[in-house]
């Protein structure tokens, strides 16, 4: 496992249907060791606080692998990395192989897996069409968001090392699978609840789900 680009980018203004809209969507890679702090990476900026970034969402992790997929599926797009957003570019790496929980040193870091990507209407912008939000969670090729435990320097072609397993064994793609398509699976929401590395948003909306059955 390892970081194939290091993706960073500022806050900008775009326009879509008539409205001017501020974006942090627009990642390109950056060579040379970056910072990677409690909140983000140096030289990139979430732009609504809302609903992006925060301590849970330092770090948007999308696995290389997913590319060959969405080249098939959206023939003539430029694929560049960081295309989705992402601050990582990963290989051998993905929602199926990490749990929520999961911990691992990269470079002199140390982060832990939180939670997956849910699509919002910029990731629309960014492609140009709508219909990528609904294709995006379909796929269950979200990628996942780092925390950060421990700040330091990490660059494109760094080991991706398992440091702790966490062991509810749920992973990133449980998740999505709970939230898109089984909402019948009630031990794994049960499970999914117990896990203290998931934001208190999504235990929070298991939870509900358990109850309103």
């Amino acid at each position: 496992m390892r970081i194939i680009s290091i993706n960073v980018g500022l806050p900008r203004l775009v326009v879509s249907h008539g409205q001017t809209v501020s974006t942090g969507i627009y990642k390109a890679p950056v060579a040379g060791r970056v910072m990677l702090r409690t909140l983000n990476l140096d030289g990139d900026r979430q732009a609504d606080l809302t609903v992006h970034g925060g301590r849970s969402k330092a770090v948007y992790v999308y696995p290389s692998e997913h590319y060959s997929f969405w080249r098939q599926e959206l023939p003539g797009v430029e694929l560049p990395c960081g295309m989705f957003g992402e601050n990582f570019t990963v290989e051998g790496f993905d929602e199926s192989n990490v749990n929520i929980g999961d911990r691992f040193r990269v470079g002199s870091t140390e982060v832990t897996v939180t939670e997956p990507r849910m699509p919002c209407y910029k990731l629309g912008i960014k492609f140009g069409r709508a219909d990528i939000l609904k294709r995006f969670l379909a796929s269950g090729r979200t990628g996942f968001y780092l925390s950060v435990q421990r700040e330091g320097e990490v660059e494109a072609g760094d080991d991706i090392e398992l440091i702790e397993r966490d062991e509810n064994n749920v992973t990133v793609a449980d998740i999505t699978r709970l939230y898109a398509r089984d909402r019948d699976d009630i031990d794994m929401m049960r499970r999914a609840v117990a896990l203290e590395a998931l934001p208190d948003s999504w235990r929070d909306y298991f939870q509900k789900r358990l109850v309103k059955r």
